[in-house]
């Protein structure tokens, strides 16, 4: 526990720390860096505009922290992509970046395309289904990659309300966090517990680290992410910064269950992988859940499986595109 709250110490933040953005520019560029903001996206054409347009007009234009602001979609059946590019995002289709390496469902796929198409030191995530957007889920979360060199990794965490059709509930989310991610953590990787919302969405990322770790496509990208950094880096490289509050859409709980499952698969692969448990028998990779009809239960099946992307220093064409003399 000495450890866990001595990491608390030195590598949390609030981001009104970071107030002062002409600093943080002054800073940004006398070290040259250049930084990207991803925006992963599959049918958001509600709320896509509004983050687009407070992230050029702050964080380009009257502060230029950002050097590219790219939405990455999935391909989206509404009006996401026409929304974005309105008003002047980067557009790109995933299955567009990297075409010979064929094309897969879901975030992680997005994450990981990004590494290769965006061209910043320093990459952001950012999900796009955000309601109260503001500059600060971006600057809160690179500031300390700024300040702070020998961090490398920083996740964002908040209060969590979910919106309702009648307004805003006082509390909530973070369920899965905390029914699963939470004590798994506890059970293997005892430190992984500091982070306080280790699936958050938000975080900032250095390329040298983004490059050299594979990626899972569906839900286990964040706790892989974790896991892998902390085996590779420690828990120095890691830095968290409290955005204070985050508004966003419920989820269902069979949808929670369906994230829980792919989320599970990650992390007992990882601790195989590491050998933190031997000799695994081969998983399931079929969910089960139930609905009634009167008297009758109806088994639904979900196949889910956790596919990974290799490291992107792995691929060819990145090493040419990033690396040319290596």
């Amino acid at each position: 526990m000495t450890k866990i709250n001595e990491w608390l110490a030195s590598n949390t933040f609030h981001h009104s720390q970071y107030w002062d953005l002409l600093k943080l520019v002054e800073e940004k560029e006398k070290q040259n860096l250049t930084i990207s903001l991803c925006i992963p996206t599959l049918n958001e054409e509600t709320t896509i505009g509004k983050e687009v347009i407070i992230f050029i007009s702050e964080l380009m234009k009257r502060y230029p922290l950002l050097d590219e602001i790219a939405v990455i979609d999935s391909g989206s059946t509404d009006k996401t992509l026409d929304v974005a590019s309105t008003f002047g995002a980067d557009v790109y289709l995933s299955a567009d970046i990297l075409p010979e390496y064929g094309e897969k469902k879901g975030k992680g796929e997005n994450l990981w395309k990004a590494i290769y198409q965006l061209k910043g030191d320093i990459i952001v995530y950012v999900d796009a289904d955000i309601k109260n957007i503001h500059p600060r889920f971006v600057y809160g979360l690179v500031a300390p990659l700024i300040y702070r060199p020998e961090i490398k990794y920083v996740k964002a965490f908040y209060d969590r309300p979910l919106a309702f059709s009648q307004g805003v509930r006082p509390s909530g989310g973070g369920r899965v966090t905390e029914i699963l991610t939470r004590p798994m953590f506890s059970l293997f990787f005892p430190e992984l517990t500091a982070i306080i919302q280790p699936l958050s969405g938000e975080y900032a990322v250095r390329r040298e680290v983004l490059e050299r770790i594979p990626f899972p496509i569906g839900y286990g990208v964040e706790t892989s992410h974790l896991i892998d950094v902390y085996h590779q880096w420690g828990m120095d490289a890691f830095g968290q910064t409290d955005l204070d509050q985050r508004v966003h859409r419920n989820q269902a709980t069979r949808s929670l269950g369906k994230m829980s499952f792919g989320i599970m698969q990650t992390f007992l692969n990882r601790c195989e992988s590491l050998g933190v448990i031997n000799e695994m028998p081969d998983l399931g990779k079929v969910l089960y859940q139930f609905q009634a009809h009167d008297k009758t239960y109806e088994p639904i099946e979900h196949a889910i499986v956790e596919e990974e992307r290799p490291p992107m220093m792995e691929i060819a064409e990145y090493r040419e595109k990033f690396h040319p003399n290596d």
